[in-house]
């Protein structure tokens, strides 16, 4: 019993780190490769062009997201990260947030269809989630500078694993609330399981998908900024700098920006969210011209197969 009492529950953590390290360190080194060609890219697109040219693309997608209102902040906003001179800084925070937000996305949001159409699954995946959402962000970072280094990596991949939960929560969710009716009306129409998960499931779920992602998106810029303690650069390493030097301004100043890239990202993406799609436009099939049956009365008056197009 005292045995079980001092057990020390850190000791198989420091254990598996040291074996994932002594026998997959090339396997890290291949992926952190891989992860710096990707900011790499993702910073060149951002900052090959002239900071008045990326601005300006910037302020169109903020008039086809919100209008003239958010268009005009945003144009004053990143006019004033160039006067800050923390444009290099704040297109590093945006690469790092683009890439782990990508990566993020494309784990969570499969994991969420899986979740929606196994309830083993879900189950099994809901309590993983509470765990990885109530963990203290900056635990995230020492398995990642340990099995990474110091450097952008650790922050990217941190950044990725923190921001996967919503994704999958809101994945879940938005298949779950589709309309049962709805559902059934397209499975008496002869409607496989895969193309109602991609014809009827996904379309009618896409807000709540793109809430999902706006999410990720802010848990990744806020992790970025504190990923910027361990190397990770951009906006979190003037953040940093500001602390450690007892410099208010440098940090008022890398904060302000990280709230405009942060007002700008979740505008933009929530107005995705809320994007509608034309009535019927989830429809798998075309009816012929004639009397119609209502999705409602489609499971009491099953449509003969000679009535659905291809």
């Amino acid at each position: 019993m005292s045995d079980l009492l001092n057990f020390d529950i850190g000791q198989p953590v420091n254990v598996a780190i040291d074996w994932l390290k002594s026998h997959l360190g090339p396997l890290f080194d291949a992926v952190s490769a891989v992860m710096v060609e990707l900011i790499n890219a993702v910073l060149f697109v951002l900052t090959a062009p002239h900071a008045m040219v990326v601005t300006a693309v910037f302020t169109v997608l903020a008039f086809l997201a919100r209008r003239w209102g958010f268009a005009v902040f945003t144009l004053i906003a990143f006019l004033l990260i160039q006067q800050m001179q923390l444009w290099t800084q704040a297109m590093q925070t945006l690469a790092v947030v683009i890439v782990a937000s990508v990566i993020a996305v494309l784990i969570g949001v499969p994991v969420g269809i899986w979740a929606a159409r196994n309830a083993t699954v879900s189950n099994v995946v809901r309590p993983i989630l509470d765990f990885m959402q109530t963990l203290p962000v900056f635990v995230y970072l020492i398995p990642s500078v340990f099995l990474f280094g110091i450097g952008v990596v650790p922050g990217v991949m941190a950044t990725t694993v923190f921001a996967i939960p919503p994704a999958v929560r809101l994945t879940e969710l938005g298949i779950r609330q589709v309309d049962k009716e709805v559902v059934e009306a397209a499975l008496a129409f002869g409607t496989k399981p895969r193309q109602l998960l991609r014809d009827v499931q996904m379309p009618l779920a896409m807000p709540s998908i793109m809430a999902g992602v706006n999410q990720v998106i802010m848990l990744a810029l806020s992790m970025v900024v504190i990923a910027g303690m361990v190397g990770a650069g951009g906006l979190g390493a003037v953040v940093v700098q500001g602390i450690s030097t007892l410099d208010v301004g440098v940090g008022f100043k890398g904060g302000l920006a990280v709230v405009f890239l942060a007002i700008f990202l979740d505008r933009v993406t929530n107005s995705l969210a809320t994007a509608r799609r034309p009535a019927g436009s989830w429809l798998p099939w075309r009816p012929r011209k004639g009397p119609q049956t209502r999705p409602s009365e489609a499971g009491a008056q099953r449509a003969p197969l000679g009535a659905v197009s291809s």
